[in-house]
């Protein structure tokens, strides 16, 4: 994977290495998917497991970006968005001449289903509150809630990594998928311990993990938000309809500004930014 500067307006695109197939990062892109977010072009091409590095580049307000894949899949890395960000700030960020558009939030939107749910409401900054209830005694009812600042996603978000349960890794194997899942990129749990050898990076990693999914899913409605959001027991599916039911209502957002100098993308991101994965 490539990550290469676009000029203002351009939004995120990724593109296959190649040929002409380019996929907006757009929430009407999302296509249904179990385990990961899947953008498509409609056409057959897709490209999936794009949350941790669209969070990236929502932490690091990246609003344009061509991403240059050679398959269908964004590297898995350690499972967190910290090696992206890790290296969009080490090839080094600065700002477009032009103001950065935000998506502002008016009124309550909401969604529910499965005993489930996800909301969007009105705020004067950015939140996000998470609830996470499994039967796995390792993870149990987690909760967190967080106001957001220019280094919140850094300090608190981006090395939060993918979990999954132990118990249920024959049957997601037996469906074709998690095939690539290691202890190198993903928490593994047990009914009673953490396989990885270094534990938890957080205490409550398993709930982090599940607002960065979030933050990143967000991030598809074309740039940041001025809201709060909040989620209980919700996945990409139900961060995508709430997009979609915000969009439908256009009495519950507008856009606005966020003044010049802070939309970024291009300049110094012309040191590519090469990316290896399996």
């Amino acid at each position: 994977m490539t990550l290469q500067p676009a000029p203002p307006d351009t939004g995120i695109v990724f593109r296959r290495s190649g040929s002409a197939v380019e996929i907006r990062a757009n929430w009407a892109n999302m296509i249904e998917s179990p385990l990961c977010t899947v953008i498509s072009n409609g056409e057959g091409n897709t490209v999936g497991t794009i949350e941790h590095l669209m969070a990236a580049f929502a932490g690091a307000a990246i609003d344009n970006a061509i991403i240059e894949l050679d398959g269908r899949e964004v590297p898995i890395m350690d499972g967190s968005s910290a090696p992206f960000l890790f290296l969009i700030e080490c090839a080094g960020i600065v700002e477009q001449d032009a103001p950065r558009r935000a998506i502002k939030i008016l009124r309550q939107v909401s969604v529910a289903e499965d005993g489930a749910a996800a909301m969007l409401l009105p705020d004067h900054g950015f939140s996000m509150s998470f609830e996470i209830d499994f039967d796995n005694p390792m993870i149990r009812r987690q909760d967190i809630c967080l106001m957001f600042d220019s280094e919140t996603f850094k300090t608190e978000l981006c090395r939060a990594r993918t979990f999954g349960l132990l118990d249920e890794l024959d049957r997601l194997w037996a469906a074709g998928l998690a095939r690539g899942g290691s202890l190198e990129n993903a928490v593994v749990v047990g009914r009673d311990h953490v396989l990885n050898a270094g534990g938890l990076r957080f205490a409550d990693e398993f709930v982090r993990h599940k607002l960065l999914d979030a933050f990143g899913d967000l991030y598809l409605a074309g740039g940041p938000m001025l809201g709060s959001f909040c989620g209980v027991r919700s996945g990409h599916a139900h961060t995508r309809r709430l997009l979609a039911a915000l969009f439908a209502d256009r009495e519950a957002w507008c856009y606005t500004t966020l003044g010049r100098g802070s939309y970024r993308g291009g300049g110094e991101l012309e040191r590519e930014l090469q990316l290896a994965g399996d």
